[in-house]
């Protein structure tokens, strides 16, 4: 494993957002959803996410995620993903997402 420096780490712009539309995505080469979030003053970004073993669209509503915002956006099949998703995956490969426990403001830091 590679050591980065903490100057490396604050170059990640990890913020808080939360979601607020799941749509389909059949078009993607592995099962996946397209994602509306709300990151505060960031804005509303998409992106998809291959979290479709776990996660029922109806569930995912209003869960706070945490993105990595400042990305450049990235053509994935037709659709432009705007943040990338965080997660990691369980013994069976599927994604559990990165979420928080408790209520913050949608774009907050993290420290």
């Amino acid at each position: 494993m590679e050591e980065i420096t903490w100057n490396d780490f604050e170059k990640v712009v990890l913020r808080a957002g939360t979601i607020l539309e799941v749509m389909d995505y059949p078009e993607a080469r592995k099962p996946a959803y397209k994602v509306k979030v709300d990151f505060g003053e960031f804005g509303i970004k998409m992106s998809s996410a291959q979290i479709t073993a776990l996660y029922t669209k109806e569930e995912l509503i209003g869960k706070q995620i945490v993105g990595v915002v400042n990305f450049p956006k990235k053509q994935i099949g037709k659709f432009m993903s705007e943040f990338l998703v965080t997660g990691f995956a369980d013994e069976n490969g599927d994604i559990v997402l990165t979420t928080l426990n408790g209520k913050v403001p949608n774009g907050s830091k993290m420290i």
